[in-house]
């Protein structure tokens, strides 16, 4: 379940709904209103509404309560690319504020504790303070 822009650089959208595993699209309901898109699924039948088993969505906060209302048996599972966008985003904030722009220095903050080098243990507690 996501979002699209029906035209480019507009706030007008349409909620695409598509199967995952099978590559297909499944609806496209012209709205991104919580409760059209609620409206509009409710129209399959409530033995097909059942099997649904996970819904991705996107990090609106809309979606996870369409598929509690629409789907009784889904999990609400958020995408890899919106959350992957979101640990970036911070990562970012925290690079800007402690003034660390030099290459590389977002892995670092990504790497595992026991694999850092030594180099790299010293950029952490420059950037965090003392271990």
């Amino acid at each position: 379940m996501d979002e699209i822009s029906k035209r480019k650089g507009h706030q007008n959208f349409a909620t695409v709904i598509g199967d995952i595993e099978a590559g297909k699209l499944i609806e496209v309901i012209d709205s991104h209103q919580q409760e059209e898109i609620i409206e509009t699924l409710l129209q399959q039948l409530l033995e097909v509404r059942e099997k649904i088993e996970e819904v991705s969505v996107d990090m609106w906060g809309g979606f996870p309560k369409v598929v509690e209302k629409v789907f009784p048996n889904a999990v609400v599972v958020i995408d890899r690319f919106h959350v992957m966008k979101a640990v970036n985003e911070e990562l970012n904030k925290v690079r800007r504020q402690a003034g660390v722009f030099d290459r590389g220095s977002k892995f670092i903050l990504l790497k595992n504790g026991k694999d850092l080098t030594t180099e790299e243990e010293v950029k952490l507690e420059i950037l965090f303070g003392s271990k």
